[in-house]
């Protein structure tokens, strides 16, 4: 038998099993008990959230046997058709590659048919947002009046493509994405079930780098499980994603906080001798600089798969403002890295920058800062300032304005006029 994927193979079979989506979840759920189910809903939200997973729980929820049932069996006929995809009254288009107005006349053809098993006839269109305008227009009034056995579920990640006149005529369900804490917990749970040796870190790199979505999480899972028969360890993980790990951006953020130049190249010298990307690197840290500024402002908004204690105490080195400085820097850096032949001279400069705190702040906020810091001494009584000693004599000694006397006037002395010659 052919080897099935684990994103395929874990698929969410039921509404308890959906991650990360409970307002979805709880609605849909109380739609199909209070018989309030739509004609027409929008799944909109990031790839890999699960929007064509819960169409088609939704679809089987209406289908099953012993429904409709927030709780579908899963065994029926019904059910096992449309998770095997071979369900007569269950269609799944693509909308990407079925994009024309030929292709919505012929689903506008087939609507008046009964469903074949179940109750209802379900469309699902995927990547609904690659419709032409002509084929929107097609839609429109299938959309808006649709015969009692039809339920159309249109699914996007763009749903600012998809026309005023489409959304009006559908609920709208946004998905959001996944945390990473619900992520780790799945894959944990997965690892488990499969009997897998798998170390937890590795795990909490995995859903860290999956961005929010389940479908990435479990692919790359299982491109980590390819590595070995052994355990799956923290650095198997960070060389076959080609990842830095939180380990080295926490040492180069301590060296960075610490102002040390030296000691910031050195590890960054090493990371380029382990093989790792310098733009990689500059991204990385940036993300790293954004969880130490929410520990200073948000420390509960955390959301982060590393040490939460060094966090803390790394963010109190380094104020706010500088923070977000450093991460528009880092940006900037990685930026210039992409475009220049020598990326790793880029983040050299770039982590320089930083270390002198010198993050793209304009020579005025430059001054400023310097002038602040004159004051800071001053009022601490790091610095004194004494006035001259001639100036001060010259202070008690001068006269005063008012009581000096006036100097007299000048003699108006008329310059006397050469005589004339004597003629002789």
């Amino acid at each position: 038998m052919a080897y099935v994927a684990l994103y395929r193979k874990w698929r969410p079979q039921n509404f308890d099993s959906v991650i990360g989506q409970p307002h979805i979840v709880r609605t849909l759920k109380n739609a199909i008990e209070k018989n309030k189910v739509a004609h027409a809903y929008l799944f909109s939200g990031p790839r890999g959230t699960g929007k064509t997973s819960t169409a088609k729980i939704l679809a089987r929820a209406l289908n099953c046997h012993h429904g409709p049932t927030t709780d579908p069996c899963g065994t029926c006929d019904a059910c096992r058709k449309i998770t095997e995809g071979s369900s007569m009254d269950v269609l799944e288009i693509d909308a990407a590659s079925n994009r024309g107005i030929d292709e919505i006349r012929s689903l506008r053809d087939t609507v008046g048919f009964l469903p074949v098993d179940g109750r209802y006839k379900v469309y699902i269109i995927d990547e609904v947002h690659m419709l032409t305008t002509e084929a929107f227009n097609a839609l429109l009034k299938t959309l808006e009046e649709p015969p009692a056995h039809i339920l159309f579920i249109l699914a996007t990640t763009e749903p600012h493509k998809i026309p005023a006149t489409i959304h009006s005529r559908c609920q709208r369900y946004d998905f959001r994405r996944i945390s990473v804490s619900d992520i780790e917990a799945r894959l944990a749970d997965i690892v488990e079930r499969m009997q897998l040796s798998v170390e937890k870190e590795a795990l909490s790199l995995i859903a860290a780098a999956a961005e929010g979505g389940m479908r990435d999480a479990l692919s790359l899972l299982d491109q980590c499980l390819t590595v070995g028969d052994g355990t799956i360890t923290a650095d198997d993980t960070l060389g076959l994603l080609g990842m830095v790990g939180h380990t080295w951006t926490s040492r180069l953020a301590e060296t960075i906080a610490q102002k040390d130049s030296k000691q910031t190249l050195l590890v960054f010298s090493e990371l380029i001798a382990n093989g790792k990307d310098p733009r990689q690197t500059l991204i990385e840290l940036a993300e790293y600089m954004r969880n130490l500024l929410l520990a200073q402002i948000a420390p509960d908004s955390l959301d982060i798969a590393c040490d939460r204690d060094t966090l803390i105490r790394q963010s109190r080195m380094i104020e706010a403002e500088h923070l977000t400085r450093m991460i528009k820097r880092l940006y900037e850096g990685a930026q210039e890295s992409k475009f220049t032949s020598d990326p790793r001279i880029s983040a050299e400069v770039t982590l320089l920058d930083l270390c002198a705190h010198q993050y793209g702040a304009s020579e005025i906020d430059r001054l400023i800062a310097r002038i602040n810091d004159l004051e800071d001494k001053i009022k601490n009584g790091s610095i004194t300032v004494n006035a001259p000693a001639e100036a001060n004599t010259d202070a008690r000694t001068a006269p005063n304005p008012a009581t000096a006397p006036k100097p007299a006037p000048a003699p108006n002395v008329q310059p006397q006029r050469p005589s004339a010659p004597v003629e002789p």
